[in-house]
């Protein structure tokens, strides 16, 4: 129920290792240097974050949670003896777990804190503390797997609600703050930048559209906020590559707009029932795009296949089909598709522009239900 940590080869590790150790015989041969203060205009006061923090804090909350967890069956050498004379596998039995964890508050009138799936997952008890020291009991309203977010609400008394930052203002270079509760130490502030946007492939959720920052994140800052340095939300602090879950400065959070497209599903219906179009995609590479005749730096989505009887199929759509909008908006990979598509709900319409035989169709979709993985 903590924070995701990706698996790291043991040659990274070594790497980090070494230079370590090369830039420590650097200092200790080296003339001491004394540290240059930083320069300070007249009346003015030393550079801080403080103002922001101040600002972000009220709306970030702990959160502890009790639950219970079936563990699995053990496996033939795992089988007590007792079970073993009878040809028999020890039945599964029930494990009480306890874990922490970070949340936002997304609206106080409400009393809504968004948090990570994994933190509040198995929980049957949560509390969350505020700021301020009040400990409130949580309810989970409503969980998505596949993007790792869940919905809690607490009595709405004297709260304060984030704001969230516009996707389009978020850019690679621009400081962050990271803001969370780290081995359940309580409120905790790190900051850095954001390293990259729109990372995926990586195999930690079902949609995945990361921003990457070397802010340190550790255990227990799943949930917490990444904001800028307004104090908008501009992620949720999810998961980090490090040696042994520990933080070497490569974390990833859920970016605002994907918190705000799940949360509104939540709180409206409970739940989050995806839409699909039907369609096998993948993305233009540069042979593709060479075979098929297209402009050198074409982007968008190629259509692999259509299934049968889909939104898609009924829609018009081919196999060689490039997608290249999505209601107006360009598509430049496969997985932006996927994605904007997996934020949608069964029953929406979509419109798109199709890139076919070098001429542009227009084709409106509306939504089926997306089977179970």
């Amino acid at each position: 129920m903590r924070i995701k940590a990706l698996p790291v080869a043991a040659g990274l590790t070594v790497a980090l290792l070494g230079g370590s150790a090369i830039n420590f015989a650097l200092a200790q041969s080296a003339a001491p240097v004394a540290p240059a203060a930083p320069a300070v205009a007249a009346g003015q006061g030393l550079p801080s974050l403080s103002p922001v923090v101040s600002e972000v804090l009220p709306s970030v909350v702990a959160i502890a949670v009790q639950g219970e967890m079936v563990k699995p069956v053990a496996q033939n050498g795992d089988v007590p003896p007792f079970f073993q004379q009878f040809g028999q596998q020890q039945p599964p039995t029930r494990q009480q777990v306890q874990g922490e964890g970070s949340g936002v508050i997304v609206d106080a009138a409400k009393g809504l804190i968004v948090t990570n799936n994994h933190v509040v997952d198995f929980a049957n008890k949560i509390a969350v503390t505020l700021s301020d020291g009040r400990t409130l009991t949580g309810k989970v309203l409503g969980k998505d797997p596949a993007t790792d977010i869940a919905l809690v609400q607490v009595p709405a008394e004297n709260l304060s609600a984030i704001k969230f930052a516009a996707p389009q203002d978020v850019r690679v270079g621009d400081y962050v703050v990271a803001v969370g509760n780290p081995f359940g130490l309580g409120e905790t502030v790190t900051s850095g930048i954001v390293s990259a946007l729109g990372r995926s492939g990586l195999g930690i959720e079902g949609y995945e559209n990361f921003i990457q920052t070397d802010a340190s994140i550790n255990p227990g800052n799943s949930g917490g906020a990444l904001v800028d340095l307004k104090g908008d939300l501009v992620g949720m602090n999810t998961a980090i590559v490090g040696p042994g879950g520990g933080s070497v400065g490569v974390g990833f959070a859920i970016p605002s707009q994907m918190i705000q497209q799940v949360v509104a599903q939540i709180e409206k219906y409970g739940d989050v029932e995806r839409g699909q179009l039907g369609v096998q995609i993948q993305n233009l590479s540069p042979d593709l795009i060479a075979a098929m005749g297209l402009p050198a730096k074409q982007a968008g989505a190629l259509v692999a296949d259509v299934s049968a009887n889909s939104p898609a199929a009924g829609a018009g759509l081919k196999a060689g089909d490039v997608v290249t909008e999505l209601n107006g908006q360009a598509v430049a990979t496969s997985t932006e598709l996927r994605n904007e598509i997996g934020l949608m709900r069964a029953g929406d319409k979509v419109d798109l522009k199709i890139l076919r035989d070098g001429k542009t169709i227009d084709a409106s979709v509306t939504l089926a239900k997306a089977q179970a993985a």
